[in-house]
């Protein structure tokens, strides 16, 4: 567990890179690594690594390094992957059917129990094994499911209501992919924003960066 409450979102946004190298090298039959090993893996500081760790408590054993498996363990304990959140999905348009069929909720915490779009002609419609359901019965499903996350697919202008109904409805995060920076004003509520095309704009940047390096 963290020390305190006070761990900073860099370190938090590296977590994730943490678990899934070490899944890597659990499948590689990898038992234990030095923070050196797994820092040149990872492009970080041996010594940042450390810091990082040492916000839970620290996993690693002077001249043994970590034990890949348990440190996976602990930090999959810390992102919360053994648990099954109640998870819906609002907008199955061609996003929001990629991301339920394409992202393994089970293995990262949540449990997709409901998919929803306003759009009458796709209710009924399996992604999977879940039938869309309109929109209409988001109020009804969460009275009886009582979803804690909702990921959002839906067009920008609508974002912000429907996040705002959700609330009350019991949502307490959203993985947002509306294209809109949602804030909610609510205490506990949490918000990733997650925008695709900035990542790309990233790498055209970096891109351009290397074309003008070459004509140097």
């Amino acid at each position: 567990m963290a020390k305190n409450g006070n761990i900073s979102t860099s370190v938090i946004k590296r977590l994730p890179r943490y678990y899934r190298f070490l899944g890597e090298l659990e499948k590689q039959g990898i038992e234990r690594i030095s923070s050196r090993e797994l820092s040149e893996m990872m492009k970080l500081t041996a010594s940042q690594i450390r810091q990082d760790l040492n916000c839970f408590g620290g996993f690693g054993q002077q001249g043994y390094g970590y034990h890949v498996a348990s440190l996976r363990d602990e930090i999959g304990h810390i992102l919360g992957v053994d648990k099954e959140f109640p998870t819906i999905l609002i907008g199955a348009g061609n996003l929001g059917k990629a991301i339920a069929m394409h992202i393994n909720f089970g293995t990262r915490g949540c449990r997709l129990a409901g998919i929803f779009d306003a759009n009458p002609r796709l209710t009924g419609e399996t992604v999977g094994s879940i039938a869309i359901r309109h929109t209409d019965e988001i109020e009804e499903f969460c009275k009886e499911e009582h979803p804690v996350i909702a990921v959002l697919c839906i067009p920008k202008a609508n974002t912000q209501a429907i996040a705002d109904k959700l609330v009350e409805l019991g949502i307490k995060s959203f993985w947002n992919f509306s294209h809109y920076d949602l804030t909610i004003d609510h205490k506990g509520i949490e918000v990733e924003n997650v925008h695709l095309g900035d990542s790309l704009l990233t790498l055209t940047y970096r891109t351009n960066q290397l074309g003008k390096a070459e004509d140097e």
